[in-house]
């Protein structure tokens, strides 16, 4: 296992992002994304993905250097087309859009397809908090089906997330960001990666049975990830198919067979600002009332304190800022297998994120 400081593993994944082609403020968006979301703890979603895209790059999945494109402009109610751009760079574009959109108007409705893999979607709805807006994703998974619908024997989508951000006053926002599977599906290629086994009522193998054995979800024969809290993970799971696909990407239910690299992510955002709607600030109260309460309950057996939505996040955050990133050495040895096969020297790689 690796430990590397957060701003040496940005500088070498911003290298590992120029050998695609990526201008500079590209590389720069991806690379941070990433390490920013191993930074919050959940590596599935940081730098471990990086190989992956080099992989829909060089398939031509991926286009580097795209940005977003608006289909329909009503106002309130965007449209836009990702071009399977890097969806660190059109997510974050299109959150700007919905953002000045809800500022001028009170709220935005913003609709966006054929993006690539857009990364940890509570980076989006912290863009939207640090504005002062509450935020709502729904996002689908244009790939192969990684997780089985409820009752289902064999997978039927992806592990389509929710997210949703809401600023509070005089103390951090509440992000509440989930992948509607019981697991996200990175997290079992870092169980694999690390050669452990995942927790148990997470994973059916490719006949339908319970198992541990994280292999099922990366490499075939294929297995499925299990929706979170039976039928209620798989009805969420479902909806934002129908809303973060259907509706927002005009895809839905796609399927595929693992063999591209690509990530494809539709998603439906909807942006609120509280100051508009209420006219004031009166809203805060009510909502700083109330999670001062709950906060103040006192804690079960086994636990520290209650939590509030992003508080694991922000304390692995610290953590993590001190004493630096663990990155397991099959990961690491990916990520410098798809830098050569950019074109971009392993070793300065190594070199740049203080390894050798």
């Amino acid at each position: 296992m690796h430990l590397i400081a957060h701003e040496p593993l940005r500088a070498a994944m911003r290298m590992v992002v120029r050998g695609c082609g990526s201008s500079e403020a590209e590389a720069a968006a991806v690379a941070d994304n990433l390490v920013e979301a191993n930074l919050a703890g959940h590596d599935s979603h940081g730098i471990g993905m990086l190989p992956r895209y080099v992989g829909a790059v060089r398939e031509g999945g991926l286009k580097v250097n795209a940005h977003v494109r608006t289909v329909l402009d009503a106002g309130a109610l965007l449209r836009l087309d990702g071009d399977a751009g890097f969806g660190q760079v059109v997510g974050a574009e299109a959150m700007a859009l919905a953002i000045e959109r809800a500022k001028a108007l009170g709220c935005a409705i913003v609709a966006l397809g054929n993006a690539h893999h857009l990364g940890r979607i509570g980076a989006w709805a912290e863009m939207a908090v640090a504005a002062g807006l509450v935020s709502l994703h729904f996002v689908n998974v244009v790939a192969r089906p990684i997780v089985a619908p409820f009752g289902g024997a064999k997978a039927g989508f992806g592990t389509n997330p929710f997210t949703a951000g809401v600023p509070l006053r005089g103390r951090p926002p509440m992000i509440l960001d989930f992948a509607t599977s019981v697991i996200a599906q990175g997290k079992t290629r870092v169980a694999f990666n690390k050669g452990e086994r995942v927790p148990v009522g997470c994973l059916i193998d490719g006949e339908g049975r319970a198992t541990t054995d994280p292999r099922w979800t990366v490499q075939p024969p294929w297995g499925a990830l299990l929706a979170f809290g039976q039928h209620k993970g798989s009805g969420l799971a479902v909806l934002c198919e129908l809303l973060g696909g259907a509706l927002a990407a005009g895809m839905a239910g796609y399927r595929e067979d693992g063999v591209r690299q690509r990530v494809l992510n539709g998603m439906l955002t909807v942006v609120i600002d509280p100051v508009a709607l209420h006219g004031g600030e009166g809203w805060e109260a009510v909502a700083e009332d109330f999670v001062a309460a709950l906060l103040a309950t006192a804690p079960r057996e086994g636990h520290e304190r209650v939590l509030l939505a992003g508080d694991p996040e922000r304390r692995t955050r610290a953590e993590r800022a001190a004493r630096g990133l663990p990155v397991d050495a099959t990961t690491w040895q990916q990520i410098l297998a798809a830098a050569a096969s950019v074109g971009v020297e392993p070793a300065a790689v190594q070199r740049a994120a203080a390894l050798a």
